[in-house]
């Protein structure tokens, strides 16, 4: 049967229709939809920032680590590893940085981070706990008058991680209440006691956490018990490395020798 010169208006119609599905269903089934390439871009970022981050003895490792963070959040602003993780490591910079004015900068940035984590995962520990260790990194960078208007919110974001994970981070949620009862006047609300109680009681999580020890020895001298700061010392010196926490732990480590030389 020999083809028509002319197909008919509707035969041209139902054949512009049949291409214009072949064409379509082509594209979808070679463009990934966007939230895919989305996600495969910020876990990509997540990914080359923890690399950098692991590097942070190098200190501008971990400011390179930051702005990594800085760019996967335009690409999301929703993700909460992101944002949690901006959260420490700004932390990390204003606590081991030489520059005051960056490290007032690297603790704002903390706690704006930490806020969103919060807003984006209330129920998780991550944010509360970076939003309330940047607080009190802010608090001790300007003074005790001026970090006061902090306090409250640290006890809260601290006790909250404690009702979400009391364990996290090896108890290092008690260790931030534990060290700012320490530092606290009293009659500002601090308390040497209950920072020994609230230290005690994280060391049930954090028996190889060095930072948690070194502030159980320096509250056991602040009420008088040297022999019990000087075990909690000497069982930091004995104590393994923790790869993922070199840097913490060697300057943990180099406070715990001059306080035995002390002792």
């Amino acid at each position: 049967m020999k083809a028509t010169k002319h197909a008919s208006p509707l035969a041209r119609c139902l054949l512009i229709l049949w291409l214009a599905g072949s064409a379509i269903s082509c594209s979808s089934r070679q463009t990934k939809p966007p939230e895919q390439t989305q996600g495969a871009q910020v876990a990509e970022l997540l990914a080359q920032a923890d690399r950098l981050y692991a590097q942070r003895e190098t200190f501008d490792r971990a400011r390179e680590a930051v702005s990594v963070l800085r760019h996967a959040r335009t690409v999301d602003y929703s993700n909460y590893e992101t944002e949690w993780k901006l959260a420490k490591f700004n932390y990390y910079l204003g606590t081991y940085g030489t520059d005051e004015a960056a490290r007032g900068e690297a603790f704002r940035e903390g706690m704006e981070a930490g806020e969103a984590a919060v807003k984006i995962e209330p129920n998780k520990p991550e944010g509360h706990f970076w939003l309330g260790a940047n607080m009190g990194g802010r608090a001790e960078l300007e003074g005790a008058l001026a970090g006061l208007s902090f306090v409250g919110d640290i006890r809260r974001e601290m006790e909250t991680v404690i009702k979400l994970d009391e364990g996290f981070e090896g108890g290092s949620a008690y260790m931030a209440l534990g060290q700012l009862d320490l530092e606290l006047p009293s009659m500002l609300g601090g308390d040497n006691k209950r920072a020994v109680e609230e230290l005690e009681k994280g060391l049930r999580f954090g028996e190889n956490n060095v930072l948690l020890r070194l502030r159980l020895a320096e509250a056991y001298l602040s009420v008088k018990r040297r022999d019990d700061a000087r075990q909690q010392l000497n069982a930091m010196l004995k104590m393994k490395s923790n790869p993922d926490y070199i840097p913490e732990q060697q300057s943990a480590l180099a406070k715990a020798r001059r306080l035995l030389e002390k002792l």
